[in-house]
């Protein structure tokens, strides 16, 4: 498993390879988002220090699994309520990107037009 640095790399363009992905900065944070909806917030929270990766992601079929993570906590300002999970991992962590990349990809389809949705799965 890579370090952080590659690892939020990789998640960055896993993310923009999905149909209709844009990235933006708003808030001073890096996020994703297809429709002018996000769908990623990635970037290190406030107090985790310099190499920390922070994601936030909604995931409306497996939130509640993915909460019993260590790593996992209901995102703040109310957006847990809407499904939505933040991970946080230390500078020394070396998460596996594949259940992160399913998560993006879950929370993607979970605000991505519908047709979007369907040219990804017929591809």
């Amino acid at each position: 498993m890579p370090p952080l640095p590659e690892t939020t790399a990789a998640l960055r363009d896993f993310a923009l390879s999905l149909p209709g992905a844009v990235e933006e900065f708003p808030w001073g944070e890096r996020v994703v988002k297809v429709n002018k909806k996000v769908f990623v917030f990635l970037g290190m929270a406030a107090g985790d220090g310099p190499g920390a990766l922070g994601l936030s992601v909604k995931l409306p079929e497996s939130g509640e699994a993915a909460l019993e993570l260590p790593y996992a906590k209901p995102t703040g300002y109310n957006l847990g309520k809407s499904g939505w999970v933040s991970f946080r991992f230390a500078p020394g962590d070396r998460p596996d990107i594949a259940p992160l990349c399913a998560y993006i990809e879950e929370s993607w389809r979970a605000v991505a037009p519908k047709k979007l949705v369907r040219a990804r799965d017929a591809a």
